[in-house]
């Protein structure tokens, strides 16, 4: 259930804060998604906040891709149930962890919980919250 071809890319705190919320719903319905987030955090290429690159997918990122359909979305990348005023999608939903570490111009697949496949590529990263505080 790997990504095609890479590794994703995520600093050591973040690294360590989904895997405290993988903590907490390890005994939930949400477990499947979890383990397969898990994996790709184990085999992830950690760096420090300085040197992650401004267009990598983080939590909290506004980000612009494209599916397997040809259909363009934005959403913000949260944590299961954080609010926000922007449409949104959960780390743990499977094109939420598919994002996660991304970077633009890169594709990736995910599988499905029907058996099927999904290929997305990264178009665009409108915010990064890692790039925005290094930017002031």
């Amino acid at each position: 259930m790997a990504r095609s071809n890479h590794r994703i890319v995520v600093t050591d705190t973040e690294r360590r804060r989904l895997r405290h919320m993988l903590d907490e719903l390890s005994d939930r319905r949400d477990a499947r998604l979890a383990a397969r987030l898990a994996s790709e955090l184990e085999d992830a290429d950690v760096v420090s906040v300085d040197a992650l690159p401004p267009d990598v997918v983080t939590m909290d990122s506004v980000v612009v891709f494209e599916d397997d359909r040809g259909r363009r979305s934005q959403v913000k990348l949260v944590f299961p149930d954080e609010p926000t005023d922007e449409p949104r999608i959960s780390v743990l939903a499977p094109v939420g962890s598919a994002l996660l570490g991304v970077a633009v111009g890169e594709s990736t697949e995910w599988p499905l919980s029907n058996g099927r496949t999904r290929r997305l590529r990264v178009l665009e990263i409108k915010y990064q919250p890692e790039a925005a505080e290094r930017s002031r």
